[in-house]
């Protein structure tokens, strides 16, 4: 198998290729303290290894996320997996925060809270709503916290990222989860989603997976349909569709380099699979993309 080595930039944070700069677990900043310095625009990129929260309270954000647009304009938190290609355009009165969190950080809190926050689908955006005020202080303690240097630091940091995970984690149940899905088939559904992140390359059978994860291919399949809408191998595709559109919109790579980056071993093969699953050809599916992109409006054109 080779590695993917794509032209999407991949930040420790946006714009610098420095190691992780702090001793932290994660990063907390204000929205301005980065964007200003790039005239308040976040050009697509991603992140190997971390997990972003973006916090708008005020102002306006134009987000474009796996290449799919949307208008922050009102209080609202946007959710960014890691190697999620995102980018953002922000008014200049902008106000809110971004926090970064590294991957042990992740990965401990994927095993308090029982699913990955990393899955497929994961860049889901979470109006404040009620909550506008509790978030409001919960993210300003944070902040002021993270900027600090009073004792218990550490434990505070970790109490309200806790807390905010909860908050994130009964957010996204409510959006995505049907009523009385038990909590041992969301772990096993997050199993399932981590070993595809880490192996949908390597087209294994659904077999595979289940024997895994601990189930049958039966059971796997039943537990899929019933969470997420999809059967397994469904979910495997559209992890594999959901990176080769990634690097047709962001990269050079030729149809015949990205069918060997993702394992097929015959570029008509992987053609017709990509036409089956998004409804045209890899190549018109590039062409319409970069034609999208170029129409996405500056901040002069907004007013």
């Amino acid at each position: 198998m080779k590695s993917i080595a794509p032209d999407i930039p991949v930040f420790k944070l946006y714009g610098e290729a420095l190691a992780w700069p702090t001793p932290d677990l994660l990063h907390c900043e204000s929205i301005a303290q980065r964007s200003s310095l790039h005239h308040w625009e976040i050009k697509p990129h991603r992140h190997a290894d971390l997990f972003q929260l973006l916090y708008v309270q005020e102002g306006e954000a134009l987000a474009e996320v796996e290449n799919q647009r949307l208008r922050l304009a009102e209080a609202a938190i946007q959710v960014v997996p890691p190697l999620c290609v995102h980018g953002f355009r922000f008014s200049e009165d902008i106000q809110g925060y971004v926090l970064t969190l590294a991957a042990p950080l992740v990965a401990h809190l994927e095993e308090l809270l029982g699913h990955s926050l990393g899955v497929q689908g994961g860049f889901a955006c979470h109006p404040a709503g009620t909550d506008r005020a509790w978030l409001d202080l919960l993210f300003e303690t944070l902040f002021r916290e993270y900027r600090g240097h009073e004792p218990g630091r550490e434990l505070q940091l970790q109490s309200l990222v806790n807390l905010l995970m909860v908050w994130l984690g009964r957010r996204e149940r409510r959006r995505a989860a049907p009523l009385g899905a038990s909590e041992r088939s969301r772990q096993y559904l997050a199993r399932f989603m981590r070993l595809v992140e880490q192996h949908y390359r390597e087209h294994l059978p659904v077999d595979e997976f289940a024997h895994r994860v601990g189930l049958s291919g039966v059971h796997l399949n039943s537990l899929c349909r019933q969470l997420v809408g999809q059967s397994a191998l469904q979910v495997i595709h559209q992890r594999l569709l959901l990176e080769a559109k990634r690097n047709l919109i962001y990269t050079a790579m030729t149809v015949n380099e990205l069918s060997d980056a993702l394992g097929f071993n015959d570029p008509a093969y992987f053609s017709r699979f990509f036409r089956r699953l998004a409804g045209q050809s890899p190549k018109a599916f590039r062409q319409t993309a970069v034609a999208g992109s170029t129409s996405l409006p500056n901040q002069d054109d907004e007013g």
